[in-house]
């Protein structure tokens, strides 16, 4: 008789149990089916995309790690250091515990990244909320935000960059995707999370193993939020303090002799790190839940395996060695019980006050179906993909983008960031808020990385294929406008539910659309997380395919940000747009949303332009040819050079070509950056533009204190900065 209750509880179907009985031959225990429950979540098996997620390129002369099979991505840049990178979500826990769900989301992505052997330099966040005039989704930021601060902050991680928005299928579902970036230097391995032999010892370091967070992978992660469910027991509770003192004492075990690999402990717990690991290793292990240290009493091995308890990392080592690290964490006042042993058998073993009460093969348990997704397009997106003219007659542009620059998706996030401690370990070049994105130096030579997060949630909505597509490229085109070639990118895909034709076909076009992009640019997703059934009351959230960008500059005396510096600097539009009046330019726009209450229509991305483009710049820039640069997105190109001009605390005076105003002024659909030089430099940046056949035209000049635009368009840009920075009514 099959416990539907249960299945239910982990997430399985009943077709996946009926599978499981097949392969084992028999029913599976109650333990057995909480593993598969785990191990074939949506969470950790990927079910609906681990076929498509194959397509995506994922190599290239610089990448060191194998995309899916490592905690993070590894890229070569140079000099004997290594970056690695990974974005993860906690998008379900920070819906029910905002604070703590959002800590532990910090907590896991860089515990994923020191368990690669690198060193956590940065931590980025991307993050959607619904409307903040509803009490629920202001908890929620709040919560979100002082959980991202109180972890990153105790850990001395500096938190340099990141994106926000707001829109109303967030409502009650926010996102919260967290990404890292470490770097290993020329004196440290790169570890794996694998066992090299047979009699290889798994140790387990760090916090108790408690009831918290069982069934957060199966069960929280892996389907939708019901309206009045309590799910608080699912949510994770953290403990910076002690990652601090994990995290700076597994980087010295690294280093030490007999090291073989490491692995943290997240989702599923113990179930996903050393079933996996075992998997990976191609081997079997027998486990001793009686060496396991517990926070409370009287746990079943069922708890003691699903517990997603905060803080722990597997250690696996030579059998030789296992002394030595014992007491190395013991003495670190971390907790160190050797807990399992590798195999041959290539089973699971379990043990438990001495008896064996598991036995399973580690390829049943790790081999979760992969199913086929739908790629037939609903009716429903068709008829939104229609442009509808707008019935607004406003014709005053200032109030327009006054209204726009005070828009939550486009105003200044310093009242969050400011929260957040950006230049702890003195690395920071360029702060947040400075530039389209943060640059810091990697003290060997002049040597700096940038790194980006972004996504345009409403471009997805309307067309996931194309959204997707531009959420690489604005990523890319984030970093490239502060100096740096992209070299790696990390995704973070989070979607509604794949059992529903609708998400099927959003999933499939939106890999598609990573995949078009990534070819395009020559640029390879070398790690990535996949956050599915994020809805609540059958709303579905837009598409949201996160893009983290990480670039290289070799000389960060190069690096340029946004902001108009001086007064008689010509300023230029590099990439099209400067005379495009087609409507569909305002298609998802923010000018749509806010003023015609609607969002339809086709964005519309030239991948080889945008290329051609972005090559262009970081020729320019490595010229040392202009003074600020800043890509056009939202809000359009008023908005971008009123952006300039805030940072800068200067005016400028712009003639833009073309009739069709509000397209010219608030699209969004574009490939542009709008840059400025000195006088004497404005030619030959049109020069290097021509060369990579780009379009580029001088289309104004830096001023002291006032924005004008043609005839249209005229602030003071004490006025600009008031609104940006929400300081007027």
């Amino acid at each position: 008789m099959i416990d539907k209750k249960l299945l239910k509880e982990i997430a399985l179907s009943e077709s996946e149990y009926l599978n499981i009985c097949e392969l084992l031959n028999r029913e599976p225990s109650s333990l057995e089916l909480g593993l598969f429950g785990a191990l074939w979540s949506e969470h950790c098996g990927y079910k609906h995309t681990k076929l498509l997620l194959k397509e995506l390129p994922n190599e290239s002369a610089r990448v060191l790690s194998e995309m899916g099979k490592e905690n993070a991505g590894v890229l070569d840049i140079g000099n004997g250091m290594k970056i690695v990178m990974k974005v993860e979500s906690h998008n379900h826990p920070s819906a029910i515990e905002p604070k703590e769900g959002a800590a532990t989301g910090v907590g896991g992505i860089v515990r994923d990244i020191f368990a690669m052997g690198a060193y956590p330099i940065a931590i980025l966040n991307s993050l959607r909320f619904g409307p903040q005039d509803i009490p629920r989704n202001k908890y929620l930021l709040n919560g979100v935000v002082e959980g991202i601060s109180t972890y990153g902050n105790c850990l001395g991680i500096p938190d340099v960059g990141g994106e926000i928005e707001f829109e109303e299928c967030y409502t009650t579902n926010p996102l919260v995707n967290a990404m890292c970036v470490g770097i290993i230097d020329d004196k440290s391995p790169i570890l794996n999370a694998r066992a090299d032999k047979a009699g290889d010892l798994a140790i387990l370091v760090g916090a108790d193993t408690g009831r918290d967070g069982i069934h957060g992978a199966s069960g929280l992660a892996s389907q939708s939020l019901e309206e009045g469910s309590d799910s608080r027991s699912a949510v994770q509770v953290g403990n910076p303090f002690l990652e601090k003192v994990l995290l700076e004492s597994c980087l010295i075990s690294a280093k030490m002799e007999g090291i073989i690999g490491m692995q943290d402990l997240g989702a599923a717990g113990l179930t996903s790190s050393v079933i996996e690991v075992a998997e990976k290793s191609d081997l079997g292990i027998e486990l001793n839940l009686d060496k396991v240290h517990l926070k409370e009493n009287a746990m079943t091995p069922y708890e003691i395996m699903l517990s997603e308890s905060q803080e722990r990392m597997l250690i696996i080592i030579d059998s030789k060695n296992e002394q030595k690290f014992l007491k190395f964490f013991n003495d670190r006042d971390l907790k160190a019980n050797t807990i399992g042993k590798f195999n041959r058998s290539k089973n699971v073993k379990i043990k438990y006050k001495g008896d064996e009460i598991l036995n399973t093969p580690v390829k049943i348990l790790t081999n979760a179906p992969a199913y086929e997704l739908s790629d037939k397009k609903p009716k429903w997106i068709s008829e939104v993909q229609k442009y509808i003219p707008s019935k607004n007659n406003i014709s005053d542009m200032n109030k327009i983008l006054e209204s726009l620059l005070k828009s939550p998706n486009i105003s200044s996030k310093k009242e969050i960031y400011s929260q957040f401690d950006h230049q702890v370990q003195l690395n920071t070049i360029v702060l947040p808020g400075e530039a389209d994105a943060a640059v810091l130096r990697l003290k060997k030579g002049n040597q700096a990385i940038s790194i980006s997060i972004d996504c345009d949630s409403k471009k997805c909505y309307l067309d996931p294929e194309v959204g997707a597509s531009m959420a690489v490229a604005e990523s890319c085109r984030n970093i490239v406008c502060t100096g740096a070639r992209p070299i790696g990118l990390t995704d973070g895909l989070n979607l509604g539910n794949p059992e529903k034709m609708d998400v099927q076909y959003q999933i499939t076009k939106t890999i598609e659309g990573l995949k078009k992009a990534c070819l395009e640019f020559g640029i390879p997703i070398i790690s990535g997380n996949v956050s599915l059934y994020n809805e609540s009351n059958q709303k579905p959230i837009f598409p949201t395919p996160i893009i983290g960008a990480i670039g290289h500059i070799d000389d960060y005396s190069k690096t340029v940000t946004a902001s108009f510096k001086s007064v008689g600097d010509k300023v230029i539009i590099i990439g099209e747009g400067q005379i495009n009046e087609d409507e569909n330019l305002l298609s998802g726009s923010e000018y749509q949303k806010i003023f015609e209450n609607q969002l339809s229509g086709s964005p519309h991305i030239d991948l080889n332009k945008e290329f051609n483009l972005q090559n262009s710049l970081i020729e320019i820039i490595d010229n040392k040819l202009i003074n600020s640069a800043h890509d056009v997105s939202t809000g359009g190109i008023s908005i971008a050079i009123a952006e300039s001009c805030i940072l800068g605390n200067v005016g400028s005076n712009i003639l833009l070509d073309g009739d069709n105003k509000k397209s010219i002024y608030f699209g969004e659909n574009r490939s542009a950056i709008i840059v400025s030089c000195h006088p004497r430099k404005s030619g030959e940046v049109i020069k290097i533009a021509n060369k990579h056949n780009v379009d580029s035209k001088e289309i104004g000049v830096v001023t002291k204190n006032e924005l004008i635009i043609n005839k249209d368009i005229r602030i003071k840009v004490e006025r600009l900065m008031s609104i940006f920075y929400n300081q007027s009514d």
